[in-house]
């Protein structure tokens, strides 16, 4: 038992699979992705933005692929991509056969769209050439017919059983490579599609609640579908949708994830809400912080508290803690021992300095 067991999340087991060389399920790290939303064919765009998104923290990408000229650019653009590509297949067999073979690490499709039985088993012996994973993707939105005449509408069920129908298929083909996702725009939708699916295989989960939204609703809606679902173990890479730049979904995902202590990456930073008894501005100040710390990779905890009611308790918790006093006096805590006082002008300067410091402390130590 650990320390605090009321953080402990007993995770589902799941097999583990390979997307490139990113581990995916078993007892490897919850991944985080996002998908591009340049033009495929426009070289150029779509690396500096899967480049901008690794910087980000994003783990895997997915590339959509809907035609024969974006399949030929996934070649230049997997040849110099710091991370494994995902391709977006729909419909045609031969885009996932050219993806494959143009370096993508993981297909996305579903099979049951993809074309008869032989055209499927050419895109898995493709995959299997290209040592290429596959993610069956239900999605609430394109069920198949004869599953929306049997229950009428999108539901827990259909959708875990249009999974379980697909999974059979690329296992008749001797293919276990996979992972599935069962996405809904609806919360309950997808938190009791994936409870039900996750009883059902132990292939690893992609998580998400897709067609989101925009920045602010999006992110309620994921995190409290995603937030759900991870607390309770299940999920093994995960998404958050959103109608937005896509650098926001791996800030959003990443934070998730911190959240619940199930990935630690960069500075954690604990603030108040802010009151009349601030001792200087927290607002501004996080802000500012947030800015001059994003390129900070290791884990640092970090409390910025405006008064003495909160303060100490909290910086008692966090390697580095500001708590707002009186009179332009703010008391800095290291490792949870007050240290010294310092002005409010100072606060920005002085944090960063200390962090930088204590990163490369860290860093010079492995």
């Amino acid at each position: 038992m650990s320390l605090r067991p009321y953080r402990d999340i007993s995770k589902r087991k799941s097999k583990e699979i390979n997307v490139g060389n990113v581990k995916v399920g078993g007892s490897n790290p919850i991944s985080v992705q996002s998908m591009t939303n340049t033009l495929t064919t426009n070289i150029k765009a779509t690396t500096k933005q899967i480049d901008d998104l690794a910087n980000e923290g994003a783990d895997l990408v997915r590339v959509s692929c809907p035609d024969e000229d974006s399949t030929k650019a996934l070649k230049e653009i997997c040849k110099h991509s710091k991370v494994p590509i995902i391709a977006d297949i729909h419909f045609h067999y031969k885009r996932a056969l050219e993806a494959a073979d143009n370096g993508a690490k993981c297909l996305r499709i579903n099979p049951g769209n993809i074309g008869n039985k032989e055209k499927l088993k050419e895109v898995i012996k493709s995959a299997k050439y290209n040592d290429c994973s596959i993610r069956i993707g239900v999605n609430a939105g394109s069920l198949e017919q004869d599953l929306l005449k049997k229950y009428k509408e999108p539901c827990p069920e259909a959708l875990v059983e249009s999974a379980i129908r697909n999974i059979k298929l690329v296992e008749d083909n001797n293919f276990d490579q996979i992972k599935i996702s069962v996405k809904s725009s609806d919360v309950f939708l997808s938190v009791a599609a994936y409870r039900q699916l996750s009883k059902k295989t132990d292939y690893p989960l992609h998580l998400g609640i897709t067609e989101s939204g925009s920045f602010i609703p999006g992110s309620v809606k994921s995190s409290i579908g995603l937030g759900v679902l991870l607390l309770e173990g299940i999920g093994d890479t995960l998404r958050v949708s959103l109608s937005d730049d896509p650098i926001k979904e791996i800030k959003i995902g990443n934070e998730i994830l911190k959240s619940l202590n199930l990935r630690s990456r960069g500075v954690k930073i604990i603030s108040c809400p802010s009151c009349a008894r601030q001792g200087f501005d927290v607002i501004e100040t996080v802000k500012k912080l947030e800015e001059k710390l994003a390129h900070i990779k290791t884990p640092i905890t970090l409390s910025i508290i405006g008064c003495v009611v909160n303060g100490p308790g909290e910086a008692s918790q966090t390697e580095i803690g500001i708590t707002g006093g009186g009179k332009d006096s703010n008391m800095l805590y290291l490792n949870g021992i007050q240290n010294k006082k310092i002005k409010n002008e100072e606060i920005i300067s002085q944090v960063v300095s200390l962090i930088e410091k204590k990163e490369a402390e860290i860093l010079n130590k492995k």
